[in-house]
């Protein structure tokens, strides 16, 4: 009897493990999708029994969808030792021309189902904000089919599925595409609209990693397209964790679908049916009916010579309030903006919409009216040239550059002699309006130095990381502006120009805002990154020391910030210009760095200056900064004969133009 029950005991002790995984093993496949398959958030819907990320009406948003229970990654006691998983899946990405595309969808695992607060545009939805980028909290494992090259997350190009933990820059990565059953690599364009078959599969034994991918239809290709060894996703994954899939749409639409999915713990997927799973290429319709396309001619034409007629009478009032497209448009940015949706969100423009104006401009506040998304509207006159190149600089520029550190715009609108740019709304105003506006807060110094390093950022973004090189040619405190965690961000490029980055600015006209403009523009009116260097500076000592760089209502030898500083320093007493308004709450190193990393930018000469990696790498205490032992008094005579030239602007006067984007 004993003996029998201490077999027993054996055998249930034996039986346990395999009892708690059978509890915690998940498996499930779906050939096609119905409303109670997955659950959808955000822009995701059920469509032609696939499931829609994405909504042609909701641009800037997210779409997620998620089987509805948590998938166990953990034996309990195991907090090690994680479930190896495998997953199949069917998806098409189809861009909305053939020329433009979106940023592409990635398979997720996440402790987080709703994408509430998370980012949208070139982030896929992964990541709930900017400082969370790579940190180990976010748990995130995902597989990236990117269809956009980001150069601020290191993306090898724009058609390539990548393996991101915790972070968007990916640990790996490699083009699209599949290994022939003859070692014959073929590519794949994600974009293409095609039905594409992903197979990802995770071996926790081996700690290794294997992504797949072929045309749907196509047997699995025996060599896979990403292999990775010795990757453990112990520290990544959570005991219990959401699995599904997620994408942005943006101000380029695409459209990314789901169509087929099977996953699997401790084992390997189902396999799919995908012969009969839908297609959403656009297609253009054909007929073969040549009888019933002759008679659709005919009656075409006697409908067209009715339309005409009706057409006539009614063409003065309808150009009246018809969208204008120029030729310029489709090279430049493809989403426009209908005007009504502009008039609605803003409230007919109006006075208790507007956050500011000056230059060729004014900005509104609106909310859109198909989505609900704030936004700012900037209003240019059609009446002047000037307002017209900086319209298209602006669209031509900021319209193609991505980076978290630059102001977003989302689209444009023109009708009849105005213009319309649309960006993301800023709730907190511009960096100007935080120290000079009289705020009710005042922006502590933690807040004004990381403002700093996020500029840098997004100007070394500028001056290289693009494919081409962007001189700003208006760096100033307006032009920062400060989102709802009062990152920095820059905006204002409608005196941008971009050229090669083995070419040298061919503008001779001088450009920009009183006070910020480098002496030698004066003299050549070429810009450079230089110049872009020294406009930074002068931030950089307006921050630090909370006044304007020109204010005539001080003394004589205050009146020119920069003389003012150079004197202090002179005398060993720079520290005497911090703002006082911080009342000493700041760390002493980080400020007398910023005012002597701003005195450097703003060198006479613009050899002396630091590059605007430097400057990032000094700011992000990665470089030391060096003593300043440059003749003090030359600077001074350099510099005060700089500001006080007469100069003619092609914009207003700094007075008259500094709110122009306050609030955005």
């Amino acid at each position: 009897m004993r003996m029998a029950s201490a077999c027993a005991i054996f055998v249930l002790f034996l039986l346990l493990p395999s009892l708690i995984n059978a509890d915690t093993h998940t498996n499930f496949i779906f050939d096609r999708f119905n409303a109670s398959s997955l659950e959808l958030f955000g822009n995701a819907s059920l469509k032609s029994n696939a499931i829609s990320l994405n909504h042609p009406s909701r641009l800037n948003n997210i779409g997620r969808a998620f089987y509805p229970h948590p998938v166990r990654m953990k034996d309990r006691g195991s907090p090690n030792s994680i479930s190896s998983f495998s997953t199949s899946f069917v998806f098409s990405i189809v861009p909305s021309s053939d020329s433009q595309s979106g940023f592409g969808l990635a398979f997720l695992m996440t402790p987080h189902r709703s994408p509430d607060g998370f980012l949208s545009i070139q982030y896929l939805g992964l990541i709930s904000n900017i400082s969370s980028v790579g940190k180990a909290s976010n748990h995130m494992f995902a597989i990236e089919f990117d269809t956009l090259k980001n150069l601020e997350f290191q993306d090898i190009d724009d058609n390539h599925v990548g393996v991101d933990l915790n972070d968007l820059k990916s640990v790996n990565s490699t083009p699209a595409g599949f290994w022939t059953a003859n070692n014959q690599f073929r590519d794949l364009d994600l974009k293409s609209g095609q039905n594409i078959q992903a197979w990802i599969d995770y071996d926790d034994l081996q700690n290794d990693l294997k992504v797949t991918i072929a045309q749907a239809g196509l047997d699995r290709p025996k060599k896979p397209l990403l292999y990775m060894k010795n990757i453990s996703l112990s520290n990544i994954l959570e005991d219990e964790m959401y699995v599904g899939f997620s994408a942005a749409t943006g101000v380029i639409y695409e459209e990314n679908y789901i169509l087929a999915w099977s996953f699997t713990t401790n084992g390997t997927a189902p396999s799919l049916n995908t012969s009969n799973l839908p297609s959403f290429i656009h297609k253009k319709s054909k007929s073969s009916n040549t009888r019933l396309i002759a008679g659709i001619s005919t009656a075409c034409v006697v409908l067209i010579l009715l339309v005409v007629v009706g057409a006539s009478l009614g063409r003065l009032k309808r150009n009246q309030y018809r969208d204008i497209i120029e030729e310029w448009e489709e090279e430049y940015w493809p989403h426009r903006f209908k005007y009504k949706e502009l008039h609605i969100a803003t409230k007919g423009f109006g006075d208790e919409e507007l956050l500011g104006s000056g230059g060729f401009s004014q900005v509104y506040r609106g909310v859109l009216p198909t989505n609900g998304i704030q936004v700012a509207v900037k209003c240019i006159p059609r009446e002047t040239d000037d307002g017209v190149k900086e319209f298209i600089a602006e669209i031509s520029s900021l319209g193609r550059l991505q980076h978290r550190n630059l102001l977003q715009i989302r689209g444009f609108c023109r009708r009849k002699k105005q213009l319309f740019i649309v960006y993301d709304y800023m709730p907190n105003g511009s960096l100007e309006k935080m120290i000079f506006g009289n705020p009710k807060i005042v922006l502590g110094w933690t807040q004004r130095y990381r403002v700093l390093r996020d500029v840098a950022a997004g100007l070394l973004y500028l001056h290289e990381e693009w494919e081409h090189r962007v001189v700003h040619r208006d760096i100033k405190s307006s032009n920062v502006l400060l989102d709802s965690e009062f990152n920095g961000k820059l905006g204002d490029f409608g005196l941008a120009r971009l050229y090669e980055h083995n070419e040298n600015s061919h503008t001779t006209r001088v450009v920009g805002t009183l006070g910020y403009i480098a002496p030698e523009l004066i003299h050549t009116g070429k810009a450079s990154p230089a110049t872009d260097v020294f406009g930074f500076g002068i931030l950089m000592l307006e921050i630090a020391c909370g006044r304007r760089p020109v204010d005539p209502s001080l003394q004589p030898s205050q009146t020119v910030m920069v003389d003012w500083l150079r004197e202090l320093h002179a005398n060993g007493r720079l520290m005497d210009g911090a703002d006082p308004n911080l009342c000493g709450q700041y760390v002493e190193a980080e400020m007398e760095k910023v005012l002597t990393l701003g005195l450097q930018c703003c060198s006479p000469q613009p050899e002396s200056r630091p590059g605007t990696r430097q400057v990032l790498q000094k700011l992000e205490e990665e470089a030391p900064i060096p003593d300043l032992y440059a003749p003090f008094q030359l600077e001074m005579s350099l510099a005060s004969n700089s500001w006080r030239s007469p100069t003619s602007f092609s914009r207003s006067t700094d007075a008259s133009i500094s709110t122009s984007l306050d609030g955005l």
